[in-house]
C-alpha cells in the first residue's frame, strides 16, 4: 500500500509541474501578443497624427498635402516612447514609415502610413514573427 501511495504522489507532482510549465508558456505567448497589439495600436495613433499633419495647410503648420511639406512630419515628443515601446519614423512625400521597438525586448514592428493615412505593409522581427 505504501508504494502505491508514493507512486500517486510522484505522479501528482509530475502533473502539477507540467501544468505550471504550460501556464508559464501560455502567459509568455499572451504577453508577446499583447505587446505587439499595443505597438500596432500606438502606430495607428501615430498614423492618424501624421495624416492630420499631411492634410493641414502649411500656413497652419501642416504639410500642405505632403508628409515632407512645411517642416516635415515629426512624432510628438510625448508619443516617441511609452511602456509599449519606442517609435521612429522616416518621411517620404506620400508615405511615412514607422518603426516601433518593443519596450520588453520582443522585437520590432514596421508599418507604412500611405497617403490616405492608413497603415499597411507590416513587417515583424524578433519574437513578434
Amino acid at each position: 500500500m505504501g508504494q502505491q501511495q508514493l507512486l500517486l504522489i510522484i505522479l501528482g507532482v509530475i502533473i502539477v509541474g507540467i501544468a505550471i510549465a504550460v501556464g508559464i508558456s501560455m502567459f509568455s505567448s499572451s504577453s508577446i501578443q499583447s505587446n505587439k497589439d499595443a505597438i500596432i495600436n500606438d502606430m495607428n495613433n501615430l498614423a492618424a497624427n501624421a495624416y492630420q499633419f499631411r492634410i493641414r495647410p502649411t500656413t497652419m503648420g501642416g504639410g500642405g498635402g505632403s508628409y515632407t511639406g512645411g517642416n516635415g512630419f515629426a512624432i510628438p515628443t510625448k508619443l516617441q516612447s511609452n511602456d509599449n515601446g519606442t517609435y521612429t519614423r522616416t518621411n517620404a512625400a506620400q508615405a511615412v514609415t514607422f518603426v516601433g521597438t518593443s519596450g520588453q525586448g520582443y522585437g520590432t514592428v514596421t508599418a507604412v502610413c500611405d497617403s490616405t493615412g492608413r497603415l499597411g505593409s507590416f513587417t515583424y522581427t524578433g519574437q513578434f514573427q
